[in-house]
C-alpha cells in the first residue's frame, strides 16, 4: 500500500508568476493565481498542477554541472512530426536551447526555462 500520493511539483524561481506563464503556454495549462505573490499554481484540464514558489535567493541551476546541479527536471512528450514547431515555440516563449539531439541521433533536446531550470523536449 502507498504511503502517499503524488501531488503538485514545485519549482523554485524569482518570479512564479512569470515562470508559471511561460509553462502555462508550454503545456496549455491554466494560470491559476492566489492572493499571494509567492506562490502560483498552473492546472491541467484533467487535474495535475505545476507550482511555482518565490525564491528570493534563487540561484538558478547550471546545466550540466556539478557545482550547480540541476536536482531535477521536466520532460515534456511531443509526436515526432511536431518536435521542430515545438522547438520554435518553447524558444519564443523564453526558452533556450542547452543541448540537441545530435542531428537526431537521440530522441530528446534540452532546453533551460527564463530563469534557468532545464527541461526537455522529448519524441513520444
Amino acid at each position: 500500500m502507498a504511503v502517499a500520493t503524488m501531488g503538485v511539483t514545485v519549482l523554485d524561481c524569482p518570479d512564479p508568476l512569470r515562470l508559471a506563464e511561460f509553462y502555462a503556454a508550454v503545456l496549455g495549462w491554466e494560470v491559476k493565481e492566489r492572493d499571494e505573490d509567492d506562490w502560483v499554481e498552473v492546472h491541467a484540464p484533467e487535474g495535475r498542477r505545476l507550482a511555482f514558489q518565490k525564491s528570493p535567493g534563487f540561484i538558478p541551476p547550471q546545466w550540466p554541472s556539478l557545482e550547480h546541479a540541476q536536482q531535477f527536471h521536466l520532460d515534456f512528450d511531443v509526436p515526432r512530426a511536431e518536435l521542430e514547431s515545438a522547438e520554435r515555440e518553447v524558444l519564443a516563449l523564453g526558452a533556450t536551447l542547452a543541448e540537441g539531439d545530435f542531428g537526431g541521433s537521440r530522441d530528446f533536446r534540452v532546453y533551460l526555462d527564463p530563469v534557468g531550470h532545464p527541461f526537455c523536449l522529448c519524441i513520444r
